[in-house]
Formats: C-alpha cells, sequence, structure tokens
C-alpha cells in the first residue's frame, strides 16, 4: 500500500471524460481547423482521442476550453447552430448581476438566453419549495454532425455546460456552493457516468429523463448577490473554471484582503496580509491567482486609489501622501504613480483641478 501524500504533493486526480475533449475537437473539425495544436498546447496527448475511457485533469481541460472560444469564437463550442461570440456569457452575467438576489438573477439569465440562441431554451420555473432549469431543445445541439456518435458526444456536452455554466454562476454570484436537489438528464447514462456526481456536487441523477433539467432549493434564490463589477471584470477572464470544477467559495477573499489592504497600506507582507485573514498564505495566493491577482496587484491598486484620493481631495503635500500610502520616500511614489496613471502626482493634481474649474460646455 503506497503511503497517502500531503496535500500539497497529491496529483491532481483525471476526472474529466475524454468525450468532452472529444466535444471540443469536434467543434474546431466543423470550422476546419485542426484541434491538435490546442490540444498539445493545453498538454492534452492527441492520441487520448482515440482512447475509449481515458481522462484528464481539470487544469489541461480548462485551458483547451478557454483556447477554442477565443480561437474559434464561440462560448459555445459548437454546440448551437451560430456561434455565441467571446463575450456573449460575460454580457448575460453583466445583466444578471445588478438583480437583488439570486433568483431574479437566474431568471434574468434564462430570458436574456435565449437573444443569443433559439436552438436551446432555458425555462425557469419556481414553485413553493424549488425551482428548475429545463433545457428545451429546438434544435439539438450538433445536429448537423455527419455521424451519431458525434452528435451524441456534442449534445451531453452541451447540456452538461449549460447547466454547469448556470450552476457556477449562480454559485460565484452568491458565493456559496449549491447543491442540486435534483440532476435528470435527457440520455441514456455514458460509460463515463460515475463523473457526474463529482459535476453537479452528489445531486441526485435521473438518466433518460423526458428533459435534461436542474433542480434548486428556493432557500438559494433568496440570497443576495455579493458581486460587484469589479468583482465580474476579474472573474471573466477566467470564467471557464466555473463550468470546469466544483465551486469553492472564498468568502470574497479579495475584498476583504482590499478592504485590509486600505487600513494597512504599508506594504504588508503576504504573511502578514495572511494571518489577518486567518489564511495560509499559500491559499491566500491560490485564491488570489484564481481571481486574477495578486497580492502585490492588490497593495497596487490600494496605494494607487488611496493617492489619488488624497490628490483629489487634500492639500497634503506629496511627501506626506507618499507616506501615508505606504512608501519610504518622496521619489519612490513618484516613480511608482508615473507608472499607474501616466502622470506624476503633481501633475495629476493640476490636470484635475483644471477640470474642476473649467467651464462647462
Amino acid at each position: 500500500m503506497s503511503p497517502t501524500l500531503p496535500p500539497t504533493q497529491r496529483r491532481p486526480v483525471a476526472a474529466t471524460p475524454v468525450a468532452f475533449v472529444r466535444a471540443i475537437a469536434l467543434a474546431y473539425a466543423r470550422r476546419g481547423l485542426d484541434p491538435q495544436p490546442a490540444l498539445l498546447d493545453a498538454g492534452i496527448d492527441p492520441a487520448l482521442l482515440t482512447t475509449p475511457h481515458a481522462r484528464v485533469t481539470s487544469l489541461p481541460f480548462e485551458r483547451l476550453a478557454a483556447r477554442a472560444m477565443r480561437e474559434l469564437d464561440d462560448e459555445a463550442l459548437g454546440w448551437f447552430s451560430r456561434r455565441l461570440p467571446w463575450g456573449s456569457y460575460g454580457m448575460l452575467a453583466r445583466a444578471s448581476l445588478t438583480a437583488p438576489d439570486l433568483g431574479l438573477a437566474l431568471r434574468r439569465w434564462c430570458r436574456h438566453h435565449a437573444l443569443l440562441t433559439d436552438d436551446v431554451l432555458l425555462q425557469w420555473r419556481e414553485q413553493e419549495q424549488h425551482a428548475e432549469l429545463t433545457l428545451i431543445e429546438q434544435r439539438a445541439p450538433g445536429a448537423n454532425l455527419p455521424d451519431v456518435a458525434q452528435r451524441a458526444t456534442m449534445r451531453e456536452f452541451a447540456h452538461v455546460s449549460l447547466l454547469r455554466n448556470v450552476l457556477g454562476l449562480a454559485a460565484w454570484l452568491i458565493d456559496a456552493r449549491i447543491v442540486p436537489q435534483q440532476v435528470r438528464l435527457a440520455m441514456a447514462a455514458p460509460a463515463h457516468a460515475d463523473v457526474y456526481p463529482l459535476l453537479f456536487g452528489g445531486a441526485p441523477l435521473l438518466w433518460d429523463a423526458d428533459a435534461t433539467a436542474l433542480r434548486l432549493s428556493r432557500a438559494y434564490l433568496r440570497e443576495p448577490l455579493r458581486r460587484d463589477d469589479a468583482a465580474l471584470r476579474a472573474m471573466l477572464p477566467h470564467a471557464v473554471r466555473l463550468m470546469v470544477r466544483p465551486y469553492h467559495h472564498d468568502r470574497l477573499l479579495t475584498e476583504r484582503a482590499r478592504a485590509w489592504l486600505r487600513s494597512h497600506p504599508d506594504g504588508a507582507s503576504a504573511k502578514r496580509l495572511a494571518d489577518a485573514l486567518h489564511v495560509s498564505v499559500r491559499t491566500l495566493q491560490r485564491q488570489l491567482h484564481e481571481a486574477g491577482t495578486s497580492v502585490q496587484d492588490l497593495k497596487d491598486q490600494v496605494r494607487r486609489d488611496l493617492a489619488t484620493e488624497h490628490l483629489l481631495r487634500t492639500r497634503w503635500p506629496v511627501k506626506r501622501i507618499a507616506a501615508h500610502v505606504g512608501f519610504d520616500n518622496e521619489k519612490s511614489f513618484i516613480r511608482a504613480f508615473k507608472a499607474w496613471i501616466g502622470q506624476t502626482p503633481a501633475a495629476f493634481r493640476r490636470g484635475a483641478g483644471a477640470q474642476r474649474t473649467s467651464p462647462s460646455t
């Protein structure tokens, strides 16, 4: 029996079915493009496409999906009769972000999704104890593929991805893990059916259903949204993760880190920040990386924001502002501010003053 490795040394589990990789390769083929460069760049051996029961880990698959979406300019990855250009799902997320609670956000998502395609409609129904999202197929994903097996592969990938998109976004919006009450799938259980509990948080699964559907407790729908536009901008470049990986809530770690740094802009170390947030340095760095930022990036953002606020709202000399936002000397502050803003602090202050005193046009 092999010894158990500590968490930092354990190898990632290969749980993503090669069928999902094959579906992305089919999306390339439909456009007359060779998927091999994308596969190799993601770290996936093209030979796996012909290995029936192969699996890959989540990171290479995430890289492949993200590259394919951009390269094909299709966030639907070939599911629908027309492309969904890059940024389509970001537009839906932005339209949902201003909702007061998750229920309204999901209703908006389903309604606006029909603006992108009518091949598959997202029907949202709320009942006393739960709500259901049902996929209404008007044209099966991959319907124009020549091979029956290819059509089944693309359809399965589309159905799973559409549900995972909604589930991942919902979890991100309220910053909480969401376990569906039930997942129904309008297909026979595939050979890799054992991965589905991982995809849907261990929810009860029903195969060969009349329609693919996701049932959620109404308790989730009353949850307020905990994200803003800044958080959305940070998430969107990495949005594929919400579809690929189970959601692990971060308790808004980035926002908590930013708030703490505003009160301590004096060059706090990663260790000091991690201790203040009651996490390890490794966890802090990993979660900030997943949010598309870092301790240094947050420190720079906070210092820049504080510096511009003081330049606009006070008459403090630049030397005092430099010390207040955590710089050892005025010269290093001026150099950093110019890199952030493109102007010296004095020039920025003069320009802002001129704008305030100029007549309106």
